[in-house]
């Protein structure tokens, strides 16, 4: 893996810049990959985001994880299923690599002597319980058999009455015994230290805080009072000028309400005028088109009119209807004329056949 910048402790919580976080989110998780023993290559810039998702999430149900989300999660390159991911394959990783966290090691905080007054006479509720602690301590550590604590107390038992049978008579003088009390009385002295987790010093702040509290707010109950009763009258007088203006401006209100509603009339019937306004704007357009079109009618006709052109045409297909007419007068003729031979030949035929046909009366009578 080619060496990367540290990554900040959000960098993958955040949005900050989605390509480069699923850039290295895919890094990361490819090296993690490698380190848990399952050889990956490392993805490219330029490579499928969707090919290398899948991989990342096959690889990590291999190890027995689950990923109950979609892929497309994994592509903004942070957020939840992206820590978790990481999570998970680090957690592989180190799995495998035989990683186990030791015990934490605690600085020694080196405690500052405290000046105790009277020559360090003085005894603390908290050395005793310490002593009291330690002794539990040692004894809790230091077991004795039954039979060897028996044999132990019989003997001691043994010594102290004896040396209690010694000792019967006090050689000790009085004055001296005085002395060495009020020598020892000073360490004998137990202070109590204030705690302030104390429960007590607690209730006791809260009563200090409550008679402040009492005390300022006799102090400031009249003020709020004097403040109440000035604006209460303010009020009053503010309600009583406006009454009194209403009263004052009641023709005025009225005169503007009836000006407000002929001005609402007004606008209404304004309204309507510009209606009719756009409807005759829009049939006076509709009129100037369709007088265009006549204009220029009546300009193609002029232009058509003053030219020569068609004159010329005209004279020519007259021409042209003129011997077209000869032509066909002509065909006709040939027509009319070959019919009549043919009609006059069909005469002579029948005459002729007709005078075949008749017998001589000579002929006749001599039968």
């Amino acid at each position: 893996m080619k060496f990367l910048r540290p990554f900040p402790r959000h960098y993958f919580a955040l949005p900050t810049n989605p390509g480069e976080q699923f850039y290295m989110f895919c890094t990361l998780a490819a090296w993690l990959i490698n380190k848990a023993g399952r050889p990956f290559e490392q993805p490219q810039e330029y490579d499928d985001p969707n090919a290398t998702i899948s991989n990342i999430l096959s690889e990590l149900r291999s190890f027995g994880r689950t990923a109950d989300f979609p892929p497309s999660k994994l592509k903004s390159g942070y957020g939840e299923h992206v820590c978790y991911v990481l999570d998970c394959l680090a957690e592989e990783a180190l799995k495998y690599i035989g990683f186990t966290w030791k015990r934490p090691t605690y600085p020694v905080e080196e405690l500052e002597e405290e000046t105790v007054p009277e020559d360090d006479a003085e005894l603390t509720l908290n050395k005793v319980d310490e002593e009291f602690v330690e002794e539990e301590t040692d004894n809790e550590e230091n077991f004795i058999d039954l039979n060897v604590l028996k044999a132990q107390t019989y003997r001691l038992d043994m010594n102290e009455s004896a040396k209690q049978e010694d000792i019967l008579e006090s050689t000790t003088d009085a004055a001296e015994w005085s002395l060495e009390v009020e020598r020892v009385l000073p360490q004998l002295k137990v202070t109590i230290r204030t705690d302030n987790k104390d429960w007590r010093i607690h209730v006791d702040q809260m009563h200090q805080h409550k008679s402040g509290i009492e005390s300022a707010l006799k102090e400031t109950k009249g003020f709020l009072d004097k403040l109440h009763n000035e604006i209460g009258r303010t009020l009053e007088k503010i309600g009583s000028r406006e009454k009194y203006i209403n009263n004052q401006l009641e023709n005025l209100v009225r005169e503007y309400r009836a000006a407000q509603a002929q001005l609402s009339e007004a606008r209404e019937r304004y309204q309507q005028g510009n209606g009719g306004v756009t409807e005759r704007t829009r049939l006076l357009s509709e009129v100037t088109e369709e007088l265009d079109k006549v204009k220029q009618e009546m300009e193609e006709k002029g232009s058509s009119m003053t030219d020569g052109a068609p004159l010329v045409k005209i004279k020519q297909s007259l021409t042209k209807l003129k011997q077209e007419t000869i032509q066909m007068d002509i065909r006709i003729g040939v027509v009319e004329h070959t019919l009549l031979q043919s009609k006059l030949k069909e005469k002579s035929n029948m005459t002729r056949d007709m005078h075949a046909t008749i017998i001589p009366e000579s002929a006749i009578g001599s039968y």
